[in-house]
């Protein structure tokens, strides 16, 4: 009987094979590169993100009323920096109410299913400045169906992310999910991730500190 080589049973080839069969390994591999490239990872966006929250909390059992905020600490990677940009999407009236902080919203427009604000710093930033960035949008009628969702999108380097669903008490949440869209993942949040609110509220809760850059996060939720 002829038993392979070392070498013939790892050769580039085999291991390209492998690895071309094995859709998540490959997501993985490609991920994992796009971090380890400086040149690529650096290239997106006027600043990177030190901690990125994100939170979304439904005020009715209807899903009828919605706040969502967000709170990013970044650090500028460029000079002159005098403004950003928000992006926001969903169902029902997203732009409801609109705050920001620091500055101004001076520009909205949309693209494709997506709207845009440039927001005015009010003050020039320059490479290696710090700011905490502060967005809160009401949301009228966006989440009234059984099965719900809100994501976030990576376009910035990030070294930590936070998603959190604050949901009404009164109404009985089936499953909580979190989904990682281009690596084609799927994990459903245990009571690990849940904590009841003295006010009755319930708080799911999902960090990591190792976000993926162009990767969508998504909690979805059955109630």
């Amino acid at each position: 009987m002829n038993v392979p080589s070392l070498n013939e049973q790892f050769s580039p080839s085999t291991l390209l094979t492998v690895v071309l069969q094995n859709h998540a390994l490959l997501i993985d591999l490609l991920f994992d590169l796009l971090q380890r490239i400086p040149a690529i990872a650096k290239l997106p966006g006027i600043y990177e993100v030190l901690a990125y929250e994100a939170e979304l909390e439904l005020l009715d059992t209807k899903g009828k009323h919605a706040v969502y905020r967000k709170r990013q600490e970044v650090r500028f990677i460029q000079d002159n920096i005098i403004a950003y940009q928000d992006t926001a999407w969903g169902d029902g009236d997203i732009f409801a109410s609109y705050r920001c902080s620091p500055g101004a919203e001076v520009d909205r427009y949309r693209e494709g299913s997506r709207y845009h604000v440039l927001i005015s710093l009010r003050e020039t930033k320059n490479r290696n400045d710090n700011e905490v960035i502060h967005v809160e949008r009401g949301i009228r009628n966006g989440f009234v169906n059984a099965t719900e969702e809100f994501q976030v999108d990576i376009d910035h380097r990030t070294r930590l992310l936070c998603l959190r669903l604050v949901l009404p008490g009164e109404r009985v949440v089936r499953q909580v999910t979190l989904i990682e869209q281009h690596g084609n993942r799927t994990v459903r949040l245990s009571t690990d991730h849940r904590q009841m609110l003295p006010d009755g509220r319930c708080l799911y809760r999902w960090t990591t500190t190792a976000p993926r850059m162009y990767e969508t996060y998504i909690l979805r939720w059955e109630w």
